[in-house]
Order: C-alpha cells, then sequence, then structure tokens
C-alpha cells in the first residue's frame, strides 16, 4: 500500500480575500478574531465597504492575522483550515463573537469555537486544523510581517496601498481615503 500524507505548505496556504484580485486599491485588515473593535467593523464597516468597493472591483481586502490571544490564534488557524481563501467563516466569526468568545482555558475556548462552527454547519476536522503546523506558520507569521512592516500594535489596523489608515476606523473616514484614490 502506498499512502500519500498531504501537506500545505505555508506558501500554499491562500490568503482570505474579498474582491476583484487586480483591483487598483488593496486594503490590508489586520485583525485578531476576539478583538470586538474589529467584530464592529465587519459588522459596522465591512457590508457598506463590500458593497460599494469590493463588489464592483474598485477594491479588495485581505485579512491578515493578527491574534491576540489563544482564542483568537485558534480561531484564525480555523478559519484558514480550508484553504479556499473564502471570507464566510471568518464574517461569522466576527458576526456571532459572543456565541464562542468564552471560557476561562485555551480549552474551554476551544470547546466553544469547536461547537458554535459545527452549529453554523462548517465542517472542518476541528483538531487537525488546531495542530496544522504550516497553518500555524502562516497565521504567526502574518502578525510578524504586521508587527515588522506596519508596526502594527492594535486591531483592526487597516492598511490601504501599503500605507497605514490613521483616522477613526468608520465608514466615512475610510470611503473618503479610498475615494482619494480611485
Amino acid at each position: 500500500f502506498l499512502f500519500t500524507i498531504s501537506k500545505i505548505n505555508a506558501e500554499d496556504i491562500k490568503r482570505i480575500t474579498v474582491g476583484d484580485i487586480d483591483a487598483k486599491i488593496t486594503i490590508i485588515a489586520f485583525e485578531s478574531l476576539t478583538c470586538s473593535h474589529c467584530a464592529n467593523f465587519h459588522k459596522d464597516v465591512y457590508p457598506q465597504l463590500k458593497k460599494e468597493f469590493l463588489d464592483t472591483g474598485l477594491a479588495k481586502i485581505e485579512f491578515r492575522h493578527f491574534p491576540l490571544d489563544i482564542a483568537a490564534f485558534n480561531a484564525s488557524k480555523v478559519s484558514q483550515c480550508k484553504n479556499d481563501g473564502d471570507s464566510s467563516m471568518l464574517n461569522s466569526l466576527y458576526a456571532n463573537q459572543q456565541k464562542w468568545v468564552k471560557g476561562s482555558t485555551a480549552e474551554e475556548a476551544n470547546k466553544n469555537l469547536q461547537r458554535f462552527l459545527e452549529s453554523e454547519g462548517f465542517n472542518v476536522d476541528f483538531e487537525k486544523c488546531i495542530k496544522n503546523k504550516d497553518i500555524e506558520d502562516f497565521v504567526l507569521n502574518d502578525r510578524i510581517d504586521g508587527v515588522r512592516k506596519y508596526k502594527i500594535n492594535a486591531t483592526p489596523t487597516i492598511i490601504i496601498n501599503d500605507k497605514k489608515f490613521e483616522k477613526s476606523l468608520n465608514y466615512k473616514n475610510l470611503k473618503k481615503a479610498l475615494e482619494k484614490l480611485i
């Protein structure tokens, strides 16, 4: 018998991206899945951003991992695990943050995360995702790159065409900054 072990290399891991891959404007969002401000960005800013800039081909957004705690780290690993570049799990984790971000231990937080994903119909091998070394490196490298390249120290941090967005993160300010680039 021949056994093949499928191994994902870090360079084969697809970045979670929404919008036209060739868009003139690239937005990078450094986020932590347990960060309430990140969840607010997904609830209050992202829908309009998607409608006016991402769905129209004017911009694309790349979600980068910047986990602030072990629960966020594990959620990041799971969100990358299917390796399809799709943002639906990420969006669901932010929209329903209160349902899974709880527990006083990493194990408790993992159980809540696993239960939540199952209840939402996301089919992932949770243990395999959590233990995948390549995905772990991918997530950690996002965080390292964020600190090195952009001096990230809080989430969410938005980068537009390689420049840190320094204004208060609301749709009005973001839209103004993006319109200048069109």
